[in-house]
């Protein structure tokens, strides 16, 4: 395990054509895409954390991993065609850092909790309702937590903190990894409240949009990987917003459904979309807006009652134009939060027919029609219409479940351009290169 895939090569008129490289940094490991500026793939690559150690808390594995997964991916291409670099990283996972860029503490991740009952009052206190900085996983109660350390200079979100790997600057972030620290989208400036909970305004970190040029690359990390001192260094964003970008969504009204162990839905919207009640808050991308929401339905509920392989033998033998009749709510235990805001909401998974088929044909359709209500829940909150979706995880090549989807949505499925998160971080590199000129 841990192995680097690579797939490009050095030869070919289309890799004369500059490149921009996207980056991910994840839970497992690192990934890397080099892309050109016709959004096709020239390379990619995938080092795994293990390799380096066992914590994957550790900001020096998290290097190790992107600056092995760098080093694969530009074995396989031209180093001079590279032209701009961008980053993400898992949302609301924070680092506490001194002006050199130098930890302070350990990580807290994307889903470690705060566990002061002062900093979260705080927060519930003064933080307005549709703020995505309520909660004890939010970025602001995480930096609350560490500003009592000594040493502290900036608080930065793990995307910011491997950018200043390249860039050499340790005080800027992006308008994605910065909202769930209390940064406001919609007046794109931190607020005034935050200042209210008692937080030194001044560790916060700087915010540009995803997709600007921060810098270019240092001296030392131009030898490091062999590139021009000239790459430009791109602000990202998070993993849940490189991978909708991955799939090639761009136009409002265009969703995308990560058919995961659980059910997310995300539509890029004209407006920002706010709903605490559901879990949603919106993601600026430009000039719009990313919304969704994510169901306690989904793959994890299939796994509870099939193995994989049941699941594909039996969608073999299902036919996804009729229904079963069957109204199921498929959940793994009791509680909902989105599309239905219910936190007692039970199952609903009987009667059982005799046939298996049919018991998982219905499963299939009650997560369709979750979806499907999911998607409806957005517009009745200000989003636009539906007008298509592009399927990624695990259950989107589950072709009947697709046939279900399709008739219960009513709207065309596209295929998913890339599901890797840095083909969407890529996008953002070739933003910045572009605006920079470069290209």
């Amino acid at each position: 395990m841990g192995d680097p895939t690579v797939v490009g090569s050095k030869q070919g008129t289309d890799d004369m054509m500059p490149l921009a490289i996207g980056i991910d940094i994840g839970t497992s490991g690192a990934r890397a895409v080099a892309m050109r500026p016709d959004f096709s793939i020239a390379a990619q690559s995938t080092v795994a954390l293990e390799r380096f150690g066992a914590n994957g808390r550790d900001p020096a594995v998290w290097w190790e991993a992107v600056a092995s997964a760098l080093a694969e991916l530009l074995a396989g291409i031209d180093r001079a065609a590279v032209r701009s670099i961008a980053v993400d990283g898992t949302s609301g996972t924070l680092l506490p850092v001194d002006s050199a860029g130098r930890p302070q503490a350990e990580p807290l991740m994307y889903h470690d909790k705060v566990s002061d009952d002062t900093i979260l009052a705080a927060v519930a206190r003064e933080a307005p309702e549709t703020s995505a900085a309520h909660g004890a996983t939010s970025g602001l109660a995480k930096a609350l937590w560490f500003q009592r350390l000594p040493g502290v200079a900036r608080m930065l979100h793990q995307a910011d903190w491997i950018a200043g790997q390249f860039s050499g600057r340790f005080d800027i972030s992006d308008e994605n990894n910065a909202l769930k620290t209390g940064y406001d989208v919609e007046a794109r400036r931190w607020p005034d409240w935050i200042a209210a909970t008692g937080m030194r305004m001044e560790q916060l970190p700087d915010v540009v949009a995803p997709g600007s040029v921060t810098g270019r690359l240092t001296p030392s990390a131009a030898d490091l990987f062999g590139l021009s001192p000239d790459v430009a260094v791109v602000a990202g964003t998070t993993d849940g917003c490189a991978s909708f970008l991955a799939t090639g969504a761009i136009e409002a009204g265009d969703g995308v459904t990560a058919l995961g162990s659980s059910l997310t839905i995300k539509i890029l919207s004209d407006r920002p979309i706010s709903a605490p009640r559901y879990g949603i808050y919106s993601h600026r991308l430009g000039d719009a807006w990313l919304a969704g929401g994510a169901s306690n339905s989904g793959g994890k509920v299939l796994a509870k009652h099939f193995s994989l392989a049941r699941i594909i033998e039996l969608s073999a033998a299902i036919d996804p134009m009729t229904d079963t009749g069957l109204d199921y709510y498929p959940l793994g235990t009791a509680g909902e939060r989105f599309p239905i805001a219910d936190p007692a909401l039970p199952p609903r998974l009987e009667p059982r027919p005799q046939s298996e088929a049919d018991y998982l044909k219905a499963m299939l359709e009650g997560i369709a029609a979750i979806e499907a209500l999911g998607y409806q829940r957005l517009a009745e909150l200000g989003a636009p219409k539906l007008t298509s979706v592009r399927s990624v995880g695990g259950g989107a090549a589950n072709a009947a479940w697709t046939a279900i989807r399709q008739r219960k949505l009513g709207v065309d499925l596209l295929a998913a351009f890339s599901d890797e998160a840095a083909a969407g971080t890529a996008r953002l590199a070739l933003m910045g290169a572009s605006e920079a000129g470069l290209l």
